[in-house]
């Protein structure tokens, strides 16, 4: 059994800020592979399902993002899991948008949910780090995450959701090149083997001189018309 979270404030009015990016992602999981529908549960919103022969609880905290380590904790003692058998999604500052990392462990690099997660469980869990962007200095962050996405960011974000939704299997079953193959098909598929490059017209052949059969007192007669 795996126990998939994803990172995020709840409430309308927080639905589409880059911080929430990890609630976008398993609600995708969810919807693509037909988990049971959400319940509310261990301070936040939990659904169950089956990815290949893993059984798969997902979560999203409901206590804020400072605090997510306590619904998080909360559901992986009551299935008696260790920090091995959870996969955090959460937004990273410091990647690029659209570019995705696996990572098993380590620190929390300042991200408040995951500060909390290390409070309660320590180091030892998965996360997939979703590269949203900077926006330039340390003191904007704060504003930056908390704004939605912006209009110009929909394509990509819905192609590395669909690409998260096709991989997530590969993800629970520890094979994560394998997962990130799968987003980066979405996020920049691969040109048709069959596309042909435009043949160009053959270059046209200069013509062969005509002969000049005249005499040299027609030429001279010709020269002076």
């Amino acid at each position: 059994m795996k126990l998939v979270a994803g990172l995020g404030n709840p409430g309308e009015k927080y639905a589409m800020n880059r911080h929430n990016v990890g609630f976008m992602a398993v609600d995708r999981i969810a919807e693509d592979h037909g988990f049971a529908p959400w319940r509310a549960k261990f301070q936040g919103r939990v659904s169950e399902g089956m990815l290949g022969r893993e059984k798969v609880i997902l979560l999203k905290p409901e206590t804020f993002m400072n605090k997510s380590g306590q619904s998080i904790g909360e559901a992986l003692r009551f299935y008696k899991l260790d920090p091995a058998d959870l996969i955090v999604f959460h937004d990273e500052i410091d990647l690029a948008p659209g570019k995705l990392r696996v990572k098993q462990g380590g620190g929390h690099a300042g991200h408040n949910g995951l500060r909390s997660i290390h409070g309660h469980l320590g180091e030892g869990y998965g996360r997939v780090r979703m590269g949203v962007g900077h926006p330039g200095h340390k003191d904007a962050v704060p504003g930056y995450v908390l704004r939605d996405f912006a209009k110009a960011d929909q394509e990509w974000l819905d192609d590395v959701l669909r690409g998260i939704g096709d991989g997530i299997p590969s993800l629970v079953a520890s094979e994560g090149d394998k997962f990130l193959n799968a987003v980066a098909l979405r996020a920049a598929p691969p040109r048709s083997s069959k596309t042909t490059a435009k043949q160009e017209p053959p270059a046209t052949q200069p013509s062969e001189p005509t002969p000049d059969d005249r005499t040299m007192l027609q030429k001279l007669a010709d020269k002076f018309k």
